[in-house]
């Protein structure tokens, strides 16, 4: 796929909902996924049930507020966002983790929030930040790795929530060391690869 297709569309359906797309910009050393969180690295967050009169208002709303509060956007409000690689939707994402395919993992990618957007209506419903509108799914970190926002939909309602250094959390570093030490046939090798590169340089920064 070229840069062009890409950008029609990827970044035109993303740029609608207000994210500018900054490519190749994403900051080294970035942990490539936040995986295995418990209860105790959650430090923000909030759920509205599906039912919630202007639903897509109130979360948009809510995910600004803790935007906000939690450090998510620099001073430049320019955040990291994980999308599908190539032009793979979300819903396509769901699919295959579902039915144990082997297509390659979400990347992280640059993105700058303009003065005019709507992350939970347009974004949600680009099929890049979420199933339709209303139904958000979605990973974003602040450039400096300080907290990891994660949007998730269930049966009956919306769940956003945030966890602080997730690059310094026992359970995630612990649940990304199990990943890369053991094989399973639902595991995508990039996948595998890219934690445990992210890991040994971790140690070596770390010595």
């Amino acid at each position: 796929m070229g840069v062009r297709e890409r950008e029609r569309k990827v970044y035109g359906p993303l740029w609608r909902a207000g994210l500018e797309v900054i490519p190749d910009a994403v900051p080294d050393g970035t942990m490539p996924f936040v995986l295995g969180y418990g209860t105790e690295d959650v430090t923000g967050g909030f759920s509205h049930r599906y039912d919630t009169p202007r639903l897509v208002d109130r979360l948009n709303a809510d995910w600004y507020d803790l935007a906000v509060s939690s450090g998510l956007l620099d001073h430049r409000r320019e955040f990291l966002v994980q999308l599908p690689q190539g032009t793979r939707t979300h819903r396509a994402a769901l699919r295959n983790l579902h039915g144990g395919s082997h297509t390659a993992p979400a990347v992280w990618t640059r993105v700058r929030l303009l003065e005019r957007w709507d992350i939970m209506g347009r974004g949600a419903a680009s099929a890049f930040l979420g199933v339709h509108a209303g139904h958000p799914g979605f990973a974003m970190m602040a450039l400096d790795t300080s907290v990891y926002v994660h949007a998730s939909t269930g049966e009956t309602g919306v769940d956003v929530l945030a966890v602080r250094h997730p690059d310094r959390s026992a359970n995630i570093l612990r649940h990304l060391e199990w990943i890369t030490l053991h094989d399973s046939p639902y595991v995508h090798r990039e996948f595998k690869q890219r934690i445990a590169t992210w890991l040994a340089d971790r140690r070596r920064s770390a010595a």
